[in-house]
């Protein structure tokens, strides 16, 4: 009896198949969606009607509905309450299960009577509804970040020691933002995937607020000279001197804390007209032009030789490619942004340190680094340049340049090439308990040159001119240029 029944059932529904509307039958034919077929956000909330849509037209809907929302604006709050404008596209938006278009026109067309018949009558109750899935890419949501919002960011800037004469007084410090990355885009992408409405939202992004170092019971105690040292810039012109004045102006008045590293690139540059320097000699290729910033390295080698007294961490040095005449054979710190060397060091001291830096007017550079002396007074150190080999020079050399006026002449001082090492000496009680190398330097030897100018039209002064620098002697081609610089003087005086 049961069997019978279930035969009965089974060819009612199979009858029931087979009578399909026409509408339902020309809707199979021609590959068209059922009517009440969605495409939604969830299956609680359906957005599109695929309803009689062919293959086609869906996939026309769908591009232009992706379009739409690529270009939706999302507004990112980052630090300090800025706003930054972002788009889905930018973050690489895709439509992930995109194939759940083909299970839309299948529905009702495929599988046995019983499901096609199932699904139709499950139609006429209520909507089917496919919900899409979306992905950005994490990559790009990262590079959006860093590009776009971590700009806004700023640093807490810690209490600050400020001396005037001789007395110091503090600066309070001031609270910082930062973007916390990995949260932000935990953030976003999970705001694209798992659960966006499709409309245009604002999000608040992870920010950590960054507290300021420092007390005025800690910068109190800040009040014994570590270290310090002087150079005499005496000899330079107006613009090196105006650099050695720019340079010490931005370092004067530094506050570090423990653990904090200064650097010379960061602090004084960069080294051009903008920042209020000038063009004056450098070091460059082994000769000595005009460079903005020329003169910079007299204030870091300055500064190093007063960071030594303190005993700092230096972290970074460089020797000149020639020796200079301010200090002796390794006890130099050159600067040059162009090719990486910096001059670096950090506060391996237990409390902060103030550096104080000044011009005298009789040209006096000066750096004082002052901190919390807990060095025993019985202990002394002592800094000693050893040189370990001498290069000569050789004799000097006289060049031409046809495109410089007769009259010019460019002389280079001669340089004596060393390979030098510092000591650092310290004694107890006027013992010597350690010796130990800070540093070994190399310098190049470079002879007395000079560049002479021999552009004329005479043809007598060009013969003689040339035939002085054929002498290689600067000093007779000096005397020779001066006679001919005379006789023109006097063949044009009426």
């Amino acid at each position: 009896m049961k069997k019978a029944l279930l035969n009965l059932t089974a060819a009612f529904i199979v009858l029931c198949g087979f009578c399909l509307t026409p509408s339902q039958v020309a809707a199979e034919e021609d590959g068209r969606v059922k009517n009440g077929v969605w495409i939604g956000i969830t299956e609680e909330q359906p957005i599109i009607d695929l309803s009689g849509m062919t293959l086609d037209e869906i996939e026309s809907t769908m591009n232009d509905y992706m379009e739409a929302l690529s270009n939706l604006e999302v507004k990112l709050i980052v630090s300090g309450g800025q706003e930054v404008v972002v788009t889905p596209g930018q973050l690489g938006l895709e439509w992930v299960n995109s194939e759940l278009v083909k299970e839309a026109i299948a529905l009702g067309t495929e599988g046995d009577v019983i499901a096609r018949y199932k699904a139709m009558k499950d139609l006429e109750h209520s909507n089917k509804v496919y919900p899409m899935e979306l992905d950005v890419d994490l990559e790009l949501i990262q590079s959006f970040l860093a590009e776009q919002c971590v700009p806004f960011d700023y640093p807490a800037v810690n209490m600050m020691l400020r001396k005037e004469g001789n007395e110091f007084y503090t600066v309070e410090g001031k609270e910082g933002n930062a973007l916390e990355m990995e949260a932000s885009t935990n953030t976003i992408y999970n705001f694209f995937t798992e659960g966006w409405n499709h409309n245009a939202e604002t999000l608040q992004m992870a920010v950590t607020t960054l507290q300021p170092q420092g007390s005025e019971e800690e910068l109190a105690l800040v009040r014994d000279v570590l270290g310090s040292f002087r150079t005499s810039f005496a000899a330079s012109n107006e613009n090196r001197s105006g650099n050695v004045m720019v340079g010490c102006s931005f370092i004067n008045g530094l506050t570090l804390y423990p653990g904090e590293e200064f650097s010379m690139i960061e602090t004084a540059g960069p080294f051009g007209e903008s920042n209020g320097y000038f063009k004056a000699g450098a070091y460059i290729n082994g000769k000595s032009v005009d460079s903005f910033g020329g003169g910079i390295c007299q204030v870091s080698t300055t500064l190093y030789k007063a960071v030594l007294e303190a005993e700092l961490d230096v972290t970074k040095r460089y020797n000149h490619s020639m020796t200079v005449s301010y200090v002796e054979p390794s006890e130099d710190a050159a600067i040059a942004s162009s090719s990486g060397k910096d001059f670096k060091f950090v506060n391996n001291t237990e409390h902060p340190i103030y550096i104080e830096g000044y011009t005298t007017k009789s040209k006096q550079l000066v750096f004082k680094i002052y901190g919390v002396e807990t060095r025993d007074p019985s202990r002394t150190v002592e800094y000693v340049p050893e040189i370990l080999e001498e290069t000569d020079p050789g004799p000097e050399l006289v060049y031409i340049d046809s495109k410089q006026p007769l009259g010019y002449i460019d002389v280079q001082s001669k340089h004596v090439g060393y390979k030098a090492r510092l000591w650092k000496v310290v004694k107890v009680d006027g013992v010597e308990v350690s010796r130990e190398i800070v540093n070994t330097s190399k310098y190049k030897a470079s002879p007395r040159s000079a560049t002479v100018g021999v552009m004329t039209d005479d043809p007598v002064a060009y013969n003689e001119i040339m035939a002085a620098v054929g002498t290689q002697d600067i000093n007779h081609v000096k005397t020779v240029l001066a006679n001919l610089l005379a006789a023109q003087a006097a063949n044009q005086t009426p």
